[in-house]
Parts: structure tokens; C-alpha cells; sequence
């Protein structure tokens, strides 16, 4: 896809995005239906059906795509990465949003043939949005945003599932102890934001597609590096751990996993 063709997209999916941070603003503050898919922790409301919906229809009319979703339709997601398709994540972090009303992002992203052109992600509340991709560049609410700093593990805090930190899986105490110090917000899109933005060095969790999508495109065209804990990239039809991180924090975390 040529550049000229990915700005036309670039500019109409900001707009669906930030229209539709207002659309969710204005409906949380009313009621909605919330309930359990896997556990009492494992969420899923009536808007993160109705905003997939939405979004769906929206980006259609930009381009014409396969989805890769979450919500509903997923026994219709695609069993092969080929083309174009759109990676939509309509509310993530809905646990953050059903108790806190905060800390959740919308992510979008388009990929063609398994490679990242665009992503986006939004945090609702604080109207914080990170969008571009690897041949465009990235902005931070419109102004160009420059890639971090290239920080070691040892200098920076880093971001862990909860869950998996308690139970050490992969090493994560000595990763812990490592860092300057550990985060953990329960929104992946968050945590990718703070990595982008160089709040954090790195972030670590078991993600499904929708939750890496949009951060590992805008990762990617910031020089970060988003992987498996094998080094190589995440497989975009099935979910995984997946870490996302300045290149020195990569190799440091890769070696304590060891």
C-alpha cells in the first residue's frame, strides 16, 4: 500500500477514534449490562459489543477488510493473515472500566498479509492518543512523536502481568528485581502507550491479538521491539506472551528468562 493511500486511512480512522472516545464517555455514564465470560475477572459489557459493532461499520467505509475481533464475532475471525485485515479492541481493559471507570484504551490496526501499516490506541479518560504506523511515522495527539530513549532494564520501570508475576512464571521475580521497579495496570493498551512513550522500558503479559495489534505497529515504527519470548514475532491469529520493549531492555529480559 503506497503512502499517499495510508495518510487518506491514517486521517479518516483518527477521526472515527476520537469521535469515538466521546461516544464512550457519554455512555458509561449510563447504564449498561456487564457480564462474566471465563471468571469474575474476565469481563465483557454491552458497549464493548455495541462500540465493536460500531467500529466495524465505521472502518468499512474507510476500507474494505477482513476483522480480526474479540467480541461476538470471533468464530468469524480469519484463519489466515493473508490481505488486509483490521485488529479492533473496542474496550480493553474492561475490568479497569466497569470498577474504575478508568485505565482502558480502544485500539485499532490494520495489518496486510501478517505485517503492521497502522495502529491506534486511545486512553478514553485522559484523551491521550498515539496513532501512525512504520512507513507514516507516529503522532501523540497530532504532534509527531519522537522514538524513547533506549534505556536498560537496570535504568527503567517495567510493566508485568499481575497473575504471572505472583506465580513467577518465566522468571518474572528476577526480572522484578532487575528493574527499577514493576507496573501493573490490567490495560495491555496502557501499557503499550507507556513503553511508546518511555514511561516504562518494557511490558510483559499473555496477550490475545487484539491486545498487541495496534502497540506492536506503532511499536515498530518507534524502533521498540515486539516479540514472544523466543525473539520472534507474535503469530497474529493466536495469543501469546508477548514483550514489548527498548532494544536493551529486550536482550536483558530475554537473558533472565533464559
Amino acid at each position: 500500500m503506497n503512502k499517499e493511500e495510508l495518510n487518506r486511512i491514517n486521517k479518516n480512522v483518527v477521526k472515527i477514534i476520537k469521535q469515538d472516545r466521546e461516544f464512550l464517555i457519554e455512555k458509561m455514564a449510563g447504564d449498561f449490562e456487564v457480564q462474566k465470560k471465563t471468571s469474575r475477572r474476565d469481563l465483557v459489557t454491552s458497549l464493548d459489543k455495541l462500540n465493536q459493532k460500531k467500529l466495524k461499520e465505521e472502518l468499512s467505509e474507510v476500507l474494505e477488510a477482513n476483522f480480526l475481533v474479540e467480541e461476538g464475532d470471533a468464530a468469524n475471525n480469519p484463519v489466515s493473515t493473508s490481505g488486509l485485515i483490521w485488529v479492533i479492541d473496542p474496550i480493553d481493559g474492561t475490568l479497569n472500566f466497569v470498577k474504575q471507570r478508568d485505565n482502558f484504551a480502544v485500539m485499532i490496526a490494520l495489518y496486510e498479509d501478517g505485517e503492521p501499516l497502522l495502529g491506534y490506541i486511545i486512553d478514553v479518560v485522559q484523551n491521550i492518543l498515539i496513532a501512525g504506523g512504520p512507513d507514516i511515522g507516529v503522532t501523540l495527539n497530532g504532534k509527531e512523536l519522537q522514538q524513547p530513549e533506549n534505556v536498560s532494564l537496570v535504568n527503567g520501570l517495567v510493566g508485568l502481568s499481575g497473575p504471572m508475576l505472583a506465580h513467577n512464571m518465566f522468571n518474572f521475580v528476577s526480572i522484578q528485581e532487575a528493574s527499577l521497579g514493576v507496573r501493573v495496570i490490567g490495560s495491555a493498551g496502557i501499557e503499550f502507550m507507556r513503553v511508546l512513550l518511555g514511561k516504562q522500558v518494557a511490558y510483559v503479559s499473555n496477550l490475545h491479538p487484539w491486545d498487541f495489534a495496534a502497540g506492536r505497529a506503532l511499536a515498530i515504527a518507534l524502533d521498540l521491539m515486539t516479540t514472544n519470548l523466543d525473539g520472534k514475532a507474535p503469530n497474529m491469529l493466536k495469543s501469546s506472551v508477548v514483550l514489548v520493549a527498548t532494544k536493551k531492555a529486550h536482550a536483558d529480559i530475554l537473558d533472565l528468562m533464559d
